[in-house]
């Protein structure tokens, strides 16, 4: 016997992802929300799939990718496997961006690191 679908209001999704409804619907107006059921009455309803899709939504928005990349890339998606390499090529870039910034901010860490250890140096008797 297979459990039945998780299937969430718009505040349950809201509460599931941290992102408020209006911001879930806005996500739906611009594309990155596609094929959002709805119930008998008419109301959102939202699934597995789309909270793993939020969340790698929220990924790529936490890392720094701009938005026009994260719909482009819903867009290719939404078309389908013939645009896999577009989609690897798009990650490959943000990957490789994310990495130069993760450098910058481990050389401003370490630059922050020793003027704390030279103010600690000198405050300490």
């Amino acid at each position: 016997m297979s459990e039945a679908p998780v299937r969430l209001s718009i505040q349950q999704f809201a509460l599931r992802t941290g992102l408020s409804a209006d911001t879930l619907r806005y996500y739906e107006k611009i594309g990155l929300l596609r094929h959002v059921a709805r119930d008998a009455s008419g109301f959102r309803v939202y699934g597995p799939r789309d909270l793993e899709w939020v969340g790698f939504i929220l990924r790529l928005k936490d890392t720094g990718m701009a938005l026009d990349d994260i719909i482009r890339y819903a867009d290719l998606r939404e078309r389908g496997e013939s645009t896999l390499a577009a989609r690897q090529a798009l990650l490959e870039v943000h990957a490789a961006k994310l990495q130069d910034r993760l450098e910058r901010d481990r050389e401003h860490l370490t630059a922050l690191q020793a003027k704390i250890e030279l103010y600690r140096q000198q405050t300490t008797p």
